[in-house]
């Protein structure tokens, strides 16, 4: 069945189309984050130097290297970095401890360069949360970082080179990748390993709890919206518990590897190494059950019907793309459980004492103005900060088929200026 939204069918939304402008130079770049894990990105080299000032753009795990916003930075004199992840296109393993060490690679890159003074960071999507996360261990004495990641696993923030930005661009940023799966992960399945068990009086998809024929508006009581909310939230402690318990398993079983000797016989030495070798992933079904794809009354908006993947949520939940399908225990804590990760937009962006600017996207499927971008604004601490609202999608994108992007151009009719003001020479 094919149900992903027509947004995806001719490529990646958040990519720019056509030319970039002329006399912008692009350099294929390889970088190494503090443990080691190679990194790849585009420089784009502007024609004029109007600013000494970078813009970095990054995603967990998408590939922002051909980001929207880049060919008009470029052009109006900004150095531009699309930069990948360890973690680029899966996110199995992605523990963000880890990803911010990526970001600091980045920002140190950009910082090295003796033409570049200023980087400001530009998180779109699932960057905001990144991106306010690493400056919040940035602006910290090295000393004072993170010890640990959820799973308990040693960090490695202490020893890192952690330039902080100097501005901050949250752009359709979400609360973060925990946060927003708190909001759409179904807790009508009762058995994580048949996701074909539901519980009908969670069902979010079912007639009887007001649910109507697709497109047709649903409407929900608020008793059955409190009683969604909560259970979702405890199937999350429930996934949460399961992953400590495979931690807690595999140190076990490491520690007891460790602890013999050679004086075993091999077969009953390797049975030992076998299970501490093992390494656990969690299987997560049905992260697509957000009230509020299918009842607008709840966060009302101009926003279609659907899903940012789809426009049919209640088929696509059963599907394999989408949110935290696969993980490790450990990316479960980090990433994707809103419980135990630290990547936090609404936690964090208080860190950025610079130039702060909020866009949203008033047809946004998937951040709302109530439950997402208030909260994101009213935790902005700077002094200089700006918000704004465009009649657009979440990622700017056009209509299906549009060689170009008038959406992308509105935008950054207004992200230019803004940082002109405060950074053109």
């Amino acid at each position: 069945m094919l149900l992903i939204s027509k947004s995806y069918w001719l490529g990646m939304p958040f990519e720019y189309k056509g030319e970039l402008p002329e006399g912008v130079q692009v350099e294929p770049v390889r970088l190494k984050a503090l443990d080691y894990r190679d990194l790849n990105g585009l420089l784009y080299r502007p024609a004029t130097n109007r600013t000494r000032t970078a813009v970095l753009v990054m995603h967990p795990r998408a590939d922002f290297q051909r980001h929207y916003c880049i060919p008009r930075f470029a052009a109006a004199g900004y150095y531009c970095l699309g930069l990948t992840t360890r973690c680029l296109n899966n996110d199995t393993t992605a523990v963000h401890e880890d990803l911010i060490l990526d970001v600091a690679a980045g920002v140190g890159f950009l910082k090295d360069q003796p033409e570049i003074d200023n980087v400001i960071l530009f998180g779109n999507s699932g960057g905001g949360s990144l991106f306010a996360f690493y400056q919040s261990q940035a602006v910290l004495a090295p000393e004072q970082r993170l010890e640990r990641a959820p799973s308990g696993r040693p960090t490695r923030l202490a020893k890192a080179n952690m330039p902080p930005a100097d501005a901050f661009i949250a752009c359709s940023a979400h609360k973060g990748e925990g946060r927003i799966l708190m909001d759409c992960i179904d807790p009508a399945v009762t058995d994580e390993n048949d996701p074909t068990v539901t519980d009908p009086a969670l069902d979010l998809y079912d007639p009887r709890n007001g649910f109507a024929e697709p497109p047709r508006p649903s409407h929900y009581s608020r008793a059955f919206v409190d009683q969604f909310r909560a259970a979702q939230r405890a199937r999350v402690e429930r996934l949460d518990a399961r992953a400590h318990a495979l931690i807690r398993e595999a140190r076990h079983n490491e520690r007891l590897y460790r602890e013999t000797d050679n004086s075993l016989p091999f077969e009953q030495r390797q049975r030992i190494g076998r299970r501490a070798a093992q390494e656990h992933v969690m299987v997560v079904y049905r992260t697509m059950a957000n009230p509020h794809y299918v009842a607008p009354d709840l966060d009302p908006s101009k926003r279609s019907y659907g899903s940012l993947f789809s426009e049919r949520p209640d088929l696509m939940n059963h599907q394999y793309l989408g949110f935290a399908r696969v993980v490790t225990p450990e990316a479960w804590l980090s990433t994707w459980s809103a419980l135990s990760s630290r990547a936090d937009l609404e936690a964090n962006i208080g860190a950025f004492d610079g130039p702060v600017l909020c866009a949203f996207a008033e047809r946004d499927r998937e951040i709302h103005p109530k439950a997402d971008a208030e909260p994101i604004w009213n935790a902005v601490s700077s002094r200089d900060c700006t918000l704004q609202w465009f009649d657009a999608e979440h990622y700017f994108e056009p209509e299906y088929g549009t060689e170009t992007a008038p959406d992308v151009e509105t935008l950054m009719d207004s992200v230019i200026p803004w940082a002109d003001e405060r950074f053109a020479l």
